[in-house]
């Protein structure tokens, strides 16, 4: 049985290294694309056919679910859950969320100031100053959302339960970047690229906290 788990338990980081490299190789090379403007026409493309669609009520609805995902809301709920965390005496989970956080908001800022990618002109209120690639809106939620996932999921019993748990997550995350491109505040590819970001960084944390975990239990052992 033990044997089994520890098989599991590599199985499930191969399959995490394996995404987070897939998402490095496909973050680079829609940078380089967007870089060429070769993302152009399937930018437009998608960002027509999405606003073609667009209603009064609809249009309220993705205004909700890009509020989700704003920087004000995901660190209004960080903090609170952060300090729901510390309360419990949960210190290495507060740390990795935090760390998660202010990491995922540095590389994001780095990475716009980096590709310097102007904004579309937004199809409903205000064009935002910031730069546009990658999306911060799918960057953050991926980071934040993924990290509430994983922090909730294993504490439930059932596996419907924690169906459930990651469903809304993902469903959550999806939303959060659709509402961006229906709303005309970033390209489709933006959005991609921020999912990309995401998972890499997400990965990265979890291989962090594996190893440092693995240290830690190998010095008690040595002791």
């Amino acid at each position: 049985m033990e044997n089994r788990a520890k098989l599991n338990s590599w199985l499930l980081l191969l399959g995490a290294l394996l995404v987070a490299v897939a998402a490095l190789f496909a973050f680079g090379w829609l940078s380089e694309e967007m870089l060429e403007g070769d993302t152009q026409k399937f930018d437009m493309f998608v960002r027509d056919s999405v606003h073609q669609h667009s209603t009064p009520g609809l249009t309220r609805l993705m205004q909700g679910f890009s509020f989700l995902g704003s920087v004000g809301t995901v660190t209004t709920l960080c903090l609170v859950i952060l300090a729901v965390l510390l309360y419990f005496r949960r210190k290495r989970m507060a740390a990795l969320l935090g760390i998660t956080m202010i990491g995922m908001a540095a590389l994001d800022e780095a990475l716009k100031l980096a590709f310097h990618r102007p904004r579309p002109v937004a199809f409903f209120g205000p064009t935002p100053s910031s730069y546009s690639f990658p999306s911060g809106h799918a960057f953050g939620a991926l980071c934040f959302y993924g990290a509430l996932a994983a922090i909730l999921a294993p504490r439930v019993r059932g596996r419907i339960a924690k169906w459930a748990i990651w469903s809304a997550a993902i469903f959550l995350i999806a939303m959060i970047g659709f509402s961006r491109i229906y709303l005309g505040v970033h390209y489709p590819s933006d959005v991609i690229a921020g999912y990309a970001a995401g998972a890499v960084w997400v990965t990265a944390i979890g291989f962090l906290d594996r190893f440092l975990g693995d240290r830690r239990r190998q010095a008690a052992l040595a002791r």
